[in-house]
């Protein structure tokens, strides 16, 4: 079978569908407009997104009568940056955009993807933060643009 549209998404769902099959991605495959999966019922599909910029959690890929296949993300391994100030925010934020490293703002947290040298920065400007595993909604993304 080949997606080539999101029929909806459950959050937007009035009563849950009734027989579920799920498609674990991780937040980085959201952005992929071709790609090959398999559900958790064994069932492969072909992903080939037109007019969608990226999956989000709980999109429903197909759904009849009876059946769903929706997106389900796994966790990422995150670092929750907590600043407890506007100028311990701009340094750290300097800082990780000198890295080219994407980031995401939910409320008064910074999230990044896991890595050993941001923890360390970290811990060497005494910047809050916490390592977890949590589902992102959306992909890490780099925004473009050049040196020049």
């Amino acid at each position: 079978m080949i997606i080539e549209k999101i029929v909806g998404n459950v959050k937007e769902l009035d009563k849950a569908p009734h027989h579920v099959e799920r498609v674990y991605l991780r937040s980085d495959d959201l952005v992929k407009k071709i790609q090959r999966v398999k559900t958790d019922h064994g069932k492969e599909l072909g992903i080939r997104l037109k007019d969608v910029k990226e999956l989000t959690d709980g999109d429903i890929l197909y759904q009849d009568e009876k059946n769903s296949i929706i997106i389900s993300v796994v966790e990422d391994d995150v670092i929750v940056i907590k600043p407890t100030s506007i100028l311990q925010m701009g340094e750290i934020a300097h800082q990780l955009g000198n890295r080219h490293l994407p980031a995401q703002f939910e409320n008064s947290e910074m999230v990044v993807q896991y890595d050993y040298l941001v923890e360390k920065l970290l811990k060497e400007l005494e910047v809050p933060f916490v390592r977890e595993n949590r589902r992102m909604n959306k992909a890490f993304k780099h925004i473009g643009h050049s040196h020049d």
